[in-house]
Parts: C-alpha cells; structure tokens; sequence
C-alpha cells in the first residue's frame, strides 16, 4: 500500500486539480475538472485509490464497462446464460447507473435499481437475478482493479413474491398415467412423446436435460445427466454446476424407460425429441385432447418436486439437480447407495398414493 505526503494542485492554466504520485517506481498523474475543493478531493481520491489498490480508470462510465463484462460472459457462457444477464442490464440496470462514472458508482444506486424493479411488480426470482448479475460485475471491475466497490448489502425486498408455480393435480397426474394417446389430423394415435411426459413427471428432469438423454447415460437404474440442449439447439452442461447429476430411478422411472427402449433402443436418444419448441406443442396438445389442465412442460419437473415434498431435502436434492429446492433447498450432500434407495422407495410410495 502506498502512502500520499502531497495534495492536489490547482493548475490555472490547464483549468484543473492535478496531483502526481508515485508507487514502485511507477510515477502517475490524476486530475480533476471539478472547480473548488470538491475537485481537489476528487483528484487525491483518484490517487489514493491507484495507490492503494492499483485503481485507476474511473472515470469511464459504467454502461462501457458492463458492456465489457458482457462480453466477457458471452465468451465463456451459453447464449442462455448471457442474454438474461443482457436483458436484465438494458431493461432494469441501465436506466438508473448507466450514465454514471465507475467512480460515482455505490451500493445505493445499485440498490435502486433493484427497488424499482421491485415496485415495477419482477418477481422474487427475477430480482435475486439482478442483485446477482451486480455482484458479480462489481467483483469483475475489483478484479480490473477499476474499482474497490463491495456491494455487501444489495438485497431483495422483503416484500417481492415467489411466483406461484402451478403443477399436475392428481387427477391430472393419473389421467397422464391412463391415457397415452393423442389426436393427429382428426385421428386417435398414440402419442410418440407419452414415455417422455410421464419420465419429467416422475423424475424431475428438465425439458433440456431429457431431449439430451442417450442411452449411453443409462447405467441400470441409474441414469447420468452429463447435457442438456436449450431452445436455441445449443448443447450445454446444464443450468447449473449441479445439474451434472447421477439420478437413481424409480420403479415407475424404470419401467417408462423400458417401454421407451422398444420403441428408440436402436437410436442415440433416448426420447427423440428435436427441440423444446416440438416437445412443448406436442404436450400442450396432449393436454387438450385428454383434458389435462395445461402447464409448460418446465413444470412438469415441479410436480415431481411437489410429490417430494414430504421427503428430506438432503435427499431429494440430488436427484433434482438445482442449488436449492426451486429455490429452498439447502446444500448438497452425496447420498450413500443404501439411502438413495431409501429414497426411490419412499418417491414411488408418494407416486403410487397419487395414482390409485
């Protein structure tokens, strides 16, 4: 850390603050325009940040360098990863810190942002996004040495709400498990898609994560999920570090496998499915010509977390693959092989009340 002995002078000539330093031989010059001692501040400011932490740059406004650090996501992440993190920037962010200078930037600010997107009806998720994105772009500029600003005390409203995730009922979740087909032009015909339905519901597998399935995954009763293919046809490693996952299967999981495999064992997938788009139409479909309440494949796996309830979070989460249940479950713990049975035993269980 280096140590000021001067102060910043006023340069007539030049119409500004200027001060010089220098730390580890490296000699630097930092000056402000602002009149009065408010500029004096600011240029010794500007030095005392360079000298103890290697800042420098501030002046830059903070929409070129979030621009920066977007672009730096898109080069290490998924398309959807980076462009919820962009959207969020331009609709929300931007607006309120913007047109500020790095230098200018506080935590306040930040959480102004946030407020307004609060009032502006985002839901509790959605803001946590938000508050996230922010955190990890000022650990991006810390990182640049652009600027020592640690947003410790950005937050959520208390008042934001969870937004009620709608799921299967049981009568919907047995007609699922009695009916297995569709109408194609007029005609009945069984649907194609019917095993892959019925898998998402029993094992909380995301819509991604099952159009990647391959047989190779399939290791007895234990299916490995190494990808997912979001909407855009892009192979990923899932939504998260825990989406990587082994899931040992249920009874009822084991047997949809196995009709399954009559009907795809010669292929590579599992489920044939070419896209989310086809698979979401194919379902919505279902559901009216069977008279299921419609709800987006995606909650599917909500219905299977809805079931699990009842069991201890330790052990559902594996299987589930998210760093919270939807949000509230705690952290990851490895089961033992006995206790994952325990665990398929006491889902099939639930599974069975539901369908009798």
């Amino acid at each position: 850390m280096g140590k000021r002995t001067n102060t910043a002078v006023w340069m007539e000539k030049q119409q500004r603050w200027q001060i010089k330093v220098q730390k580890n031989g490296e000699r630097r010059a930092f000056t402000s325009a602002t009149p009065g001692r408010t500029g004096q501040r600011e240029a010794n400011r500007k030095a005392d940040a360079w000298l103890d932490d290697g800042i420098s740059n501030t002046r830059v406004l903070v929409e070129n360098v979030y621009v920066q650090w977007i672009g730096e996501l898109k080069l290490t992440t998924s398309r959807s990863n980076w462009e919820p993190v962009e959207s969020r920037w331009k609709v929300w962010v931007k607006p309120v810190i913007g047109r500020r200078r790095v230098e200018d930037l506080t935590e306040a600010q930040m959480q102004t942002a946030v407020n307004r997107g609060y009032a502006g009806g985002l839901s509790r998720k959605y803001l946590r996004s938000m508050c996230a994105d922010l955190r990890a772009f000022c650990k991006w500029m810390r990182l640049g040495k652009m600027s020592t600003l640690y947003p410790e005390s950005l937050h959520v409203p208390k008042g934001a709400r969870s937004r009620e995730k709608t799921i299967l009922q049981p009568e919907d979740l047995r007609k699922l498990f009695a009916i297995d087909t569709t109408l194609w032009r007029g005609v009945t015909v069984p649907d194609p898609y019917i095993n892959a339905y019925r898998f998402s519901a029993v094992t909380g597998m995301r819509p991604g994560e099952m159009i990647g399935l391959r047989w190779r995954d399939v290791k007895g009763s234990v299916i490995q999920i190494h990808r997912a293919i979001n909407s855009r046809g892009e192979v990923t490693r899932g939504k998260n570090d825990n989406a990587l996952r082994a899931v040992q299967l249920t009874p009822t999981a084991e047997e949809i496998l196995a009709a399954q495999h009559l009907l795809t064992g010669g292929s590579d997938s599992v489920f044939g499915i070419n896209s989310e788009n086809t698979f979401r139409h194919r379902w919505k479909r279902y559901c009216e010509v069977n008279g299921l309440s419609y709800v987006p494949p995606y909650n599917l796996r909500h219905t299977f977390v809805s079931m699990a309830k009842t069991l201890p979070e330790g052990a559902v989460k594996p299987l589930v693959g998210h760093s919270r249940q939807m949000d509230t479950y705690g952290i990851y713990a490895h089961l033992i092989e006995g206790e994952e049975k325990e665990t398929t035993a006491a889902l099939e269980s639930v599974l069975q009340k539901i369908l009798r």
